[in-house]
């Protein structure tokens, strides 16, 4: 399979590098520090097309392919994980559900706002006690004339608070597991939903986490996404695709280390030389440069797969896998790199590291990957 970009692809490279250096990189460290929500950057990528990658033109996106917003979330975790990953949910599984699953009337109701980021995009699958085993869901959808009440919380929801839209998951035959399952399109606006506090993390501190509860939260049959019971597909489909992007944002965190790494080394000197001459640090910098090369290519070959319409739950686990694993050691070992300056909060490594951290565990930890992976290659 031939991976390399085409001129389109070479095209969204470029922009998104730019806007990255210029406006990322220069807010990145303050957006940690203090933990405010960049809205700003998120309505400059907006202004650029850049949150409708994967919705078609016939909805006012740029409809291009899932490679292009592997590129483009990798520009942006370059200099910012956070920042990347606010765009990456909202851009995968909090918008290409509808893409995918959508009624004619959903589709020109929503993604026309979400492409142009005058709406925020959130994913509502994980709950306090439906985290890994995800087919367990308490929060229950039922019955109410020509709609549905929902009740439940749902917990970790990235974009809580500053979304327009929540894809819920909920239980519309509760007890009965995945079967059950059934998937809405439920409104920031709406009385029903409320948002709890921002949570306080080790990293990620500009993305907005939180607990999303919903009470007697009523919606129209008009806002079930699919038939009911489909809405366990619609969840693994969407997560799927979305770990190409986390992949991608491990990949930037892991590229954005080896960058800082290998500029700092070249200027930091030790012994009468720079310590880019040592052979421990030349060897440390080329084993990162090998696993970052490595887990791009694993991404893009994920993504390509996606865009072929070829089976690609595998590749995207396994992607996802080695990406985040490696992003986490990457990140320990450019901070090494740097020495006692790495551990100060004033150099990026400190934040590369805590932001990696979170790669690991979201969209499905990397223990679940393994079992994905295990499952597909034993039923193949």
């Amino acid at each position: 399979m031939d991976l390399s970009l085409s001129p389109e692809q070479q095209e969204i490279r470029k922009l998104v590098r730019d806007f990255a250096g210029r406006e990322v990189k220069p807010r990145a460290d303050a957006i940690d520090h203090s933990g405010e929500f960049p809205r700003d950057l998120v309505k400059k990528a907006a202004e650029l097309g850049l949150l409708g990658i994967l919705v078609p033109d016939a909805y006012q996106g740029a409809g291009l392919d899932h490679l292009s917003f592997a590129i483009f979330v990798e520009e942006v975790a370059h200099y910012s994980a956070s920042t990347a990953g606010i765009l990456d949910v909202h851009g995968s599984v909090g918008t290409e559900p509808i893409v995918l699953f959508g009624t004619e009337d959903q589709k020109r109701r929503w993604l026309p706002d979400l492409a142009r980021g005058e709406k925020l995009a959130a994913f509502a699958l994980t709950e306090p006690e439906a985290g890994s085993d995800a087919a367990h869901l308490k929060t229950t959808a039922s019955r109410n004339g020509h709609g549905y009440l929902l009740n439940g919380s749902k917990i970790f929801i990235t974009n809580a608070g500053e979304a327009g839209l929540y894809i819920v998951m909920a239980s519309t035959r509760p007890g009965s597991g995945a079967e059950g399952i059934t998937a809405f399109l439920v409104g920031g606006d709406n009385p029903g939903l409320k948002v709890g506090p921002k949570f306080k993390k080790m990293g990620l501190n500009g993305s907005a986490i939180a607990e999303v509860h919903l009470d007697n939260c009523a919606v129209d049959e008009a806002d079930r996404l699919g038939d009911e019971g489909q809405g366990f597909r619609i969840a693994m489909r969407a997560l799927d695709s979305g770990r190409i992007g986390i992949s991608a944002q491990a990949v930037g965190l892991a590229q954005g280390a080896l960058d800082d790494a290998v500029a700092y080394a070249k200027e930091r000197k030790q012994f009468g030389k720079p310590i880019a001459e040592l052979q421990t640090i030349q060897n440390k910098i080329a084993d990162m440069a090998v696993k970052t090369r490595a887990a791009r290519w694993m991404t893009w070959k994920a993504a390509a797969l996606c865009d072929a319409g070829r089976p690609f739950t595998k590749e995207a686990s396994m992607a996802k896998l080695f990406s985040t694993d490696a992003a986490m050691e990457i990140t320990l070992d450019a901070l090494q790199v740097f020495g006692g300056y790495g551990y100060l909060e004033e150099y990026p490594m400190a934040r590369r590291v805590r932001d990696a951290k979170a790669c690991q565990i979201y969209e499905g930890t990397n223990q679940v990957q393994r079992v994905v992976i295990a499952r597909e290659l034993v039923r193949s």
